[in-house]
């Protein structure tokens, strides 16, 4: 997980607010309840003598020694259960907090140069004149993506992740209290450009969609199960590339519910717009479902 990709070594996060341009204070430093990471050297007795590492989760009593030997590696799972399981704790939160606003939150996922930004811009211009929407955006550096988003019309904030390869639900929670989404809003969530790390972070979305472009390869449902086990739906984006790649529309299909039955796949391709009106109805029907009410029927709204 983490321990070995690094992010969770150091990473600063910072969140920028593109309406105000203000960059609040990285979220690595420490407050109450946050884990972190110190060493130091003592005397009680471990039948070895050197200094080693502790890690804590502040206010609780529990303490994982992570040795460089033969019990490293059990304590190792031990700190990495401690981080997601506090994770899940902060998304039930954000989940609630969500769900008493009647506010559909998407966590849009996917491996680097897949299409999210671009699908995220077309769906904005074409919904966003009906129905509110707000974006957090999330990337290691840059703020490149959320001024695109600002563009396309939407409030968003941008979240850099540092050396870190995923959002984590107390980042989303601190873009969302910058955001303020309204009541009955839809709350986009472009992750860090990934397929493994942010399969097991939960952010206390409504679902997670999975993009995957057909320049990708057909096997990366299979090759990464974790993110399409996690997906709700999967949106095979470029399709107006097919002819020149070689990729298995069916193979692809077969592959993602070889992995999770219950996935739901669609084919689109949001620089021709071929697909999308699939798309905007699924998200019609996922915020109809959020409010517990009448939802206006966005086909009937486009022009």
């Amino acid at each position: 997980m983490c321990e070995i990709c690094g992010c969770s070594d150091g990473a600063e996060v910072k969140v920028v607010n593109l309406e105000t341009g203000e960059t609040l204070e990285p979220a690595s430093k420490h407050r109450p309840g946050d884990l972190h990471h110190h060493a130091h050297s003592h005397d009680h007795e471990h039948n070895h003598g050197h200094s080693h590492d502790h890690d804590h989760l502040n206010n609780q009593q529990d303490v994982h020694h992570h040795h460089k030997d033969h019990h490293g590696r059990e304590a190792t799972v031990l700190l990495e259960r401690d981080v997601l399981a506090k994770n899940a704790t902060l998304a039930a939160r954000n989940r609630t907090w969500f769900a008493g606003r009647e506010i559909l939150a998407l966590n849009l996922v996917s491996g680097p140069g897949a299409g999210k930004t671009t699908l995220l811009e077309r769906t904005l211009r074409e919904l966003q004149p009906i129905q509110p929407f707000f974006v957090i955006e999330g990337d290691q550096a840059t703020t490149n993506d959320s001024l695109r988003i600002k563009a396309a019309g939407a409030p968003a904030v941008q979240i850099n992740t540092g050396s870190g390869c995923h959002l984590d639900a107390d980042m989303v929670a601190r873009g969302v209290a910058e955001l303020k989404p309204s009541f009955g809003s839809i709350l986009m969530i472009e992750n860090v450009g990934n397929l493994v790390c942010p399969a097991l972070f939960d952010l206390g979305e409504s679902a997670k969609v999975a993009i995957l472009s057909v320049t990708e390869g057909d096997d990366k449902p299979i090759k990464y199960p974790h993110m399409f086990q996690a997906a709700s739906l999967l949106l095979i984006n470029k399709i107006d590339l097919l002819p020149y790649v070689d990729f298995g529309l069916d193979r692809c299909q077969a592959y993602a519910r070889q992995v999770n039955p219950a996935i739901e796949i669609m084919m689109l391709s949001a620089k021709t717009g071929e697909g999308l009106v699939t798309w905007f109805e699924w998200i019609s029907a996922a915020s109809c479902r959020e409010r517990a009410g009448t939802f206006p029927q966005l086909l009937e709204a486009l022009p």
